[in-house]
């Protein structure tokens, strides 16, 4: 059976490779919604694009109307966007929703590496929390995914924890290839990981800080 799949900040770096994934896929019906058209991959400018505000209500509804799941990797102002996508999801029935957060939002990431990502992320993880909880507190059949600190590597290699199951976050990175696969295991199977928040890392890459490059590649200092 095709699924109607709509991707709310479909040009955002982790977005661009679920947008060539659930294209390939012929069981999914991808509907692209971008701010701005030509920052999406150029073999994609002339799909499924919907030109729009992720803050306007009109804009969403009109996105979201028919979708059976809905993708979001936004950034900016993510509480009222979440405020606004859950209004609209309720209002059009459609329940089913995959939204991007970050790894420590819950202080769950263990020793030195959770010092260090707090240290490294205090407004940033306060304002996803808040976005997290107003989709948790939702009636939505949601998943939060709570990714590491992300690569560009061209590879797909990763494993979870449960926030529900009270497992401590893993691991110090992630590619932005595993967490859109991540997201298109979720398009496949409607039924996993819902009502939870599921952390996404490499396996392996456990330590007290993600390494030196990681860390400069995320605009950090390795020595901080």
């Amino acid at each position: 059976m095709t699924k109607n799949v709509l991707i709310i900040g479909a040009n955002s770096r982790i977005a661009q490779w679920a947008d060539k994934m659930l294209w390939a896929d012929e069981n999914v019906n991808l509907t692209m919604f971008v701010r701005n058209k030509a920052k999406l991959d150029p073999e994609l400018q002339d799909k499924n694009v919907i030109v729009g505000d992720a803050t306007n209500s009109t804009d969403l509804e009109a996105a979201i109307k028919g979708q059976d799941i809905v993708y979001t990797s936004l950034a900016g102002n993510v509480v009222d966007q979440a405020k606004k996508l859950v209004a609209a999801m309720d209002k059009l029935g459609v329940k089913r929703l995959i939204w991007t957060s970050s790894l420590g939002i819950y202080d769950e990431v263990p020793g030195k590496f959770g010092e260090l990502n707090t240290r490294a992320l205090p407004g940033y993880l306060q304002t996803y929390r808040e976005a997290a909880d107003v989709i948790s507190n939702s009636d939505l059949d949601y998943t939060v995914i709570r990714p590491a600190w992300l690569t560009n590597n061209d590879e797909v290699d990763y494993e979870t924890t449960s926030y529900n199951n009270g497992e401590a976050f893993k691991g110090t990175e992630i590619s932005r290839k595993s967490v859109a696969a991540y997201v298109v295991s979720l398009v496949n199977d409607p039924e996993k990981d819902v009502r939870d928040s599921i952390g996404v890392d490499k396996p392996g890459s456990d330590s007290d800080r993600p390494r030196r490059e990681v860390m400069m590649a995320n605009g950090f200092d390795p020595e901080m």
